[in-house]
């Protein structure tokens, strides 16, 4: 069992060291977060799953505070509302649960931050799809490949060879764009 806890550990490295192409997109979507918020916009966060999971952990870390104090951050996770998403699942089906609630709380200057493990949700990908529509920038964090790059504004693709270890990235992902968030809106000297 140790090795192939080795194994493991391997493949999280390999993930990581492969996901530095990465930077990038990580800062266009820190910088694009940032400016809407400073703007005083709203961050709309989606996904299913662990990924759903990933979308309340991001929204509290936005609401609550990050690393240090400071005012809370404009954001909600749209997979946290039970009664909505049974509701709207019913009503219009599960391709909608998403992408409904952005064309209701979705205003021009807000950002969609969505995430797909597989990068092919079909709810994910309509509320990517109603995003543009309402006038949001778009971000997208999904696995290593993405049949259509021009699902978002900004696709943030992780180069992980399984499911955990595409997960994994995305969990350090949306805290690398949480603690970038707070230093472009509050130190000053981090715009540099």
């Amino acid at each position: 069992m140790t090795a192939y806890l080795d194994s493991l550990y391997g493949d999280l490295a390999a993930s990581v060291s492969a996901a530095e192409s990465q930077k990038a997109e990580l800062l266009k979507a820190a910088r694009a977060i940032a400016s809407s918020i400073a703007k005083g916009g709203t961050v709309l966060i989606c996904g299913n799953g662990g990924s759903a999971a990933e979308a309340q952990h991001f929204a509290a870390e936005f609401v609550g505070r990050f690393l240090s104090e400071r005012p809370g951050l404009p954001a909600v996770s749209l997979a946290a509302d039970s009664s909505k998403l049974t509701a709207i699942g019913n009503d219009y089906g599960f391709k909608e649960v998403f992408a409904r609630q952005v064309r209701a709380l979705g205003r021009p200057g807000d950002v969609l931050w969505a995430m797909s493990t597989s990068g092919t949700s079909p709810n994910v990908l309509e509320a990517l799809k109603a995003a543009r529509e309402k006038g949001l920038a778009t971000v997208f964090m999904c696995g290593r490949e993405l049949s259509d790059m021009g699902a978002a504004d900004i696709v943030i693709l992780s180069p992980a060879p399984s499911t955990p270890r595409i997960q994994e990235l995305h969990l350090f992902y949306g805290h690398a764009v949480c603690e970038l968030c707070d230093r472009i809106l509050f130190d000053p000297e981090a715009q540099a």
